[in-house]
């Protein structure tokens, strides 16, 4: 693995090409977010890894200039990228995750570049070895690593190299909150821009549809996500492939209730809950319409969406208008993402 600059910079790592020429692979980490005592008394030492000159091989970029390949899947950096993937408390603590795939990072940049957010940085670009860098990419990542296919099949967890010409190792967006109890009220002001339409998902378990779920949400120019507790990490491997890049795109918060609470009163809010109508509900049920649409436009509300299996939560179905999308046929329910798409489409704001 090699660069052009001496050394390569990542937040979430310091690589030194000296240690890469010897036998050590030497990194030491940078977490964005707070951490425990324990995990700060671990990151203070400076972590040294085998790293046998066997595990690298050198060809030509084709402009007469060496570069170093990545060829071994027990390369250290490696096993670093496989655990950004893989494990939800590494990425936090260590402020990072991997996307997968040129078309997700283009979009992420390509949302950067028309809304001037200056949070987006990608720490380190891995690309296939023979493969070039995409247009748009080119001065985006402070560092390049180059891999063979069978350490990008390894890394991006995927059978085939066609989609995952490049891999991006990116910090954390400042857009992302993940509150705990002692965080004060009044800090609920800084979790979003604006507060007029706020997606709210109440333990959502399966990536794909909460990945489908911000994909929609930008797409219909919602405000931003609320994740209560029970829901899958937004910057799961297949959440992140299923939003293409979404992510990185909308304000997102991960709290319980009592921080939505907060919210909510805040900025006087109202609550719906999308839910199927059926016998034995206690609470009226509300027909998603036109009618109903208009009649909320200049109000701000939190669309509560449930998961899969369970459906809202008690407190939910407690705390919300409870509204229903009309069907024919015999079907109790919509897929939550197919459901959620409709709401989403419906509620936007400056819907006419």
């Amino acid at each position: 693995m090699q660069c052009s600059a001496n050394v390569v910079h990542c937040p979430c790592s310091t690589f030194s090409p000296q240690t890469l020429s010897t036998k050590a692979f030497s990194f030491q980490f940078h977490p964005t977010f707070k951490l425990t005592s324990q995990q700060q008394q671990q990151q203070q030492h400076k972590i040294t890894y085998p790293q046998p000159p066997e595990q690298r091989r050198t060809c030509s970029d084709g402009y007469g200039n060496s570069k170093k390949v990545i060829t071994s899947v027990s390369n250290p950096f490696v096993k670093h990228c496989l655990k950004l993937r893989n494990s939800s408390s590494y990425r936090r603590s260590h402020g990072s995750v991997l996307v997968v795939g040129s078309t997700p990072i283009r979009e992420i940049y390509r949302f950067q570049d028309s809304f001037q957010d200056e949070n987006i940085t990608m720490e380190c670009l891995i690309l296939l070895d023979k493969a070039e860098i995409s247009s748009g990419l080119d001065k985006s990542a402070a560092s390049i690593v180059h891999a063979s296919p069978t350490v990008m099949k390894k890394i991006s967890g995927l059978q085939s190299t066609d989609s995952t010409d490049a891999i991006a190792i990116m910090k954390i967006p400042a857009s992302f909150f993940n509150v705990d109890d002692h965080q004060k009220k009044e800090d609920c002001k800084k979790w979003f821009l604006s507060t007029h339409r706020i997606l709210v998902l109440d333990g959502i378990q399966d990536p794909g549809n909460l990945g489908t779920l911000l994909r929609s949400a930008v797409a219909f120019r919602w405000d931003g996500v609320f994740l209560l507790p029970g829901s899958c990490d937004p910057f799961n491997e297949k959440a992140l492939r299923a939003s293409r890049g979404a992510s990185f795109q909308l304000p997102i918060v991960s709290g319980s209730w009592s921080h939505l609470d907060s919210l909510i009163e805040e900025f006087q809010m109202k609550l719906l809950a999308g839910h199927p109508e059926h016998e034995g509900l206690v609470k009226p049920v509300s027909l998603l319409s036109p009618g109903f649409c208009y009649s909320l436009l200049d109000m701000p509300l939190c669309l509560v969406l449930g998961s899969e299996g369970s459906g809202l939560s008690e407190k939910s179905l407690q705390a919300c208008e409870l509204v229903s999308i009309a069907m024919a046929g015999e079907y109790e329910s919509l897929n939550v993402s197919v459901a959620g798409g409709i709401f989403l489409y419906m509620l936007q704001p400056n819907n006419t």
